[in-house]
């Protein structure tokens, strides 16, 4: 009789082991299934369709929805319909890049205009829209006599470049810049004065 009852205990003890190993066992794949499930999940999020250029304005058809994991960064980027209407880029968002709400400001929000200079000679191929550049001037000192070149503008951006045709496109090219406004008036005055303007690349263009 006693070792019947001893039986039942031992017995009773292994179900309750076995009842408590698949418990665990569950909450374990209920826990792999919970992360896998959370890595998959998506978010639509805006990217940038072209070289979206620092100071443009940015609308609908400079964006497309892609979906992707974001995970805790969901909150970064900008989703659509969250852009407001008129907003413009704080800075160059190349091709394909996501757009992150940091790089999205209303207008009155950034000190960026642009201005448009006719370089002395040839751009150089480095050089195309969405690349950061030094702005050089050299002072015309007299009538095609110019002094030792200085930097005029030591952070601009290229937004548009319109090259003339055959020889005219080998010695100059208008430039559209966008440029801080506190060096508008040093680029006005030097292209109202007949300097020989330059840009020059400080980093690779957009992609």
């Amino acid at each position: 009789m006693f070792a019947r009852s001893a039986f039942r205990r031992r017995f009773a003890r292994a179900d309750l082991r076995v009842a408590i190993g698949a418990v665990l066992v569950l909450v374990s794949v209920a826990g792999v299934w919970l992360v896998v499930a959370e890595a998959r999940q998506t978010s639509p999020v805006l990217s940038a369709a072209r070289t979206i250029i620092v100071g443009e304005p940015i609308d609908a058809a400079d964006l497309r929805v892609v979906d992707v994991v974001l995970g805790p960064a969901d909150e970064v980027y900008a989703a659509p319909g969250s852009l407001a209407v008129g907003a413009v880029a704080t800075r160059t968002v190349p091709t394909g890049e996501l757009l992150p709400l940091s790089a999205v400001a209303e207008p009155g929000d950034i000190d960026v205009t642009t201005v448009v200079v006719q370089t002395a000679g040839a751009v150089p191929g480095s050089v195309s829209a969405g690349t950061r550049v030094e702005v050089w001037s050299a002072p015309q000192t007299d009538r095609g006599v110019f002094g030792d070149p200085r930097v005029l503008v030591r952070d601009a951006t290229v937004r548009a470049i319109q090259s003339g045709e055959g020889l005219m496109a080998q010695r100059a090219a208008a430039v559209e810049l966008a440029v801080s406004r506190a060096d508008v008036a040093a680029v006005l005055a030097a292209v109202s004065a007949g300097d020989a303007v330059s840009v020059v690349a400080t980093g690779p263009g957009p992609r």
